[in-house]
């Protein structure tokens, strides 16, 4: 499994909603070219910092890919301020309480 992580500053607090909202509609809608194979998705985000992080899961690395090819044609919405940095992982630990 891999994670592609885009930090996002400038984050407007009353726009954090809406953007969950907006990501939560692609995920459970026809994802785009490229983000077929996406397993998870986490947004993370500091609201006293206006900082979040969009935590992106792949099955493989060909998938993680093509995937950042896609994430990276897209432009980040008005409330999600501008992209500071993409980092990708492997990942080797993934567990889960239950």
């Amino acid at each position: 499994m891999y994670a592609r992580i885009a930090r996002f500053e400038g984050v407007a607090a009353q726009g954090i909603e809406a953007m969950g909202a907006e990501i939560r509609e692609q995920i459970q809608g026809e994802p785009p070219p490229g983000l077929e194979s996406v397993s998870e998705v986490l947004v993370l985000v500091d609201r006293g910092r206006g900082v979040s992080l969009g935590i992106v899961l792949f099955p493989d690395e060909e998938s993680l890919r093509r995937g950042d090819e896609a994430l990276n044609a897209m432009s980040p919405g008005e409330s999600a301020g501008s992209r500071a940095s993409v980092e990708t992982y492997e990942v080797v630990v993934h567990e889960e309480r239950g």
